[in-house]
């Protein structure tokens, strides 16, 4: 590291702090604006509040991030370029490649802190945040999901799965219910139940049940009012899972997909795209911050304001080919992987056509 690197590596760092900083500011003045009436309105005390913007705050900095971080090598570049200071360093024998390495390394750590954060520390602030959310700033839920189907257990060459008609989040208690035991394609045993009620003890209870067991061609049939049993299920699998995935940490997420796909939920894919695109992030800062040094460190005509505007449209274009790649991957019309991709893939191939056009 010489005292070049130093200097430039200083001005990006200091810039993007300053820029998270100032966006961050702006945001929680109008969040804080628009859900004034519904603090004052559930008599919110200020540390309530203040808790809240704590975990808010993380959240939108880590989605402002790549943003921020083209803005600020956009604007420290285009500074340098007008007051000549990248003719003076490339004048002096330092290649531009050479003058890329304290870029990248900027990029790469502040890469691994939002990969970091992203994956650890935020999820555990969105726990609260959404919790708050849910109780203070928006309606009650309710579950209006009907015909449930769940396979909540495989063992050697069975597997159970569990249909509910219609689960009650509020009591705990689901309607038209059915256990069922295969054996490939064949039904080993079933269960059928008016109603399954969550104990307190932490098992379920089926009331008013009728077990049938097949032994090769006879069924061995009983029934009774009440029957205690342990299921890999819990009130939660039916509670709001509204951007629950923002909860989650990497670990967590990782289980949580796993399970997932032994039930055969058809959710799965939501999972799997906050997991790609949290380790797309840190590849993402590195080519926007490459980008927004290409862009700016030619000396314009039109000044300095020309670069940051031309800064600010192509982030807008990053912007919307993110939603893009987000929305195929939802749809499951493209690979997940390859489509949350998709976005790094272009604007990497932008990033190098982008430099073969600067004077070396």
């Amino acid at each position: 590291m010489k005292k070049l690197d130093w200097y430039i590596l200083k001005k990006i760092l200091v810039t993007f702090v300053f820029v998270v900083g100032l966006l961050l500011l702006i945001i929680v003045v109008i969040d804080y604006t628009e859900k004034n009436d519904d603090f004052i309105k559930n008599e919110l005390t200020s540390n309530l509040i203040w808790r809240y913007y704590l975990s808010f705050t993380p959240y939108i900095a880590s989605l402002l991030t790549p943003i921020t971080v083209f803005i600020a090598t956009v604007f420290v570049t285009a500074k340098m370029a007008s007051k000549t200071e990248i003719v003076a360093i490339l004048a002096s024998g330092v290649s531009f490649r050479r003058m890329l390495y304290p870029y990248l390394l900027a990029s790469v750590l502040i890469g691994c802190l939002s990969f970091y954060f992203n994956s650890y520390v935020i999820p555990d602030a969105n726990k609260f945040r959404l919790d708050f959310e849910m109780r203070y700033l928006k309606d009650p839920f309710y579950n209006t999901d009907k015909h449930i189907h769940i396979k909540i257990a495989e063992r050697d060459s069975l597997e159970d799965y569990i249909y509910i008609y219609r689960y009650d989040v509020k009591r705990n208690v689901g309607n038209s219910v059915t256990l069922e035991t295969m054996k490939g394609t064949k039904l080993v045993e079933k269960i059928s139940a008016r109603q399954i009620d969550w104990d307190t003890t932490g098992r379920w209870k089926l009331k008013r049940w009728q077990k049938r067991e097949v032994l090769g061609t006879s069924e061995i049939i009983t029934e009774g009012d009440e029957l205690d049993t342990l299921l890999n299920l819990s009130p939660e699998d039916f509670g709001n899972k509204d951007r629950i995935w923002e909860t989650m940490t990497m670990g967590e997420l990782n289980k949580h997909i796993k399970l997932q796909k032994s039930r055969g939920a058809d959710d799965v894919h939501i999972f799997q795209i906050e997991k790609y695109v949290r380790y797309m992030a840190p590849f993402t800062v590195i080519i926007l911050m490459a980008i927004g040094v290409i862009v700016s460190a030619k000396k314009s005509r039109q000044g300095t304001g020309f670069q940051i505007a031309l800064g600010f449209v192509i982030a807008f274009a990053f912007i919307i080919t993110f939603i893009m790649a987000n929305a195929i991957a939802e749809a499951g019309s493209m690979n997940i992987l390859l489509a949350i991709w998709m976005p790094n893939i272009i604007f990497a191939g932008v990033a190098m056509l982008l430099y073969k056009t600067v004077p070396k």
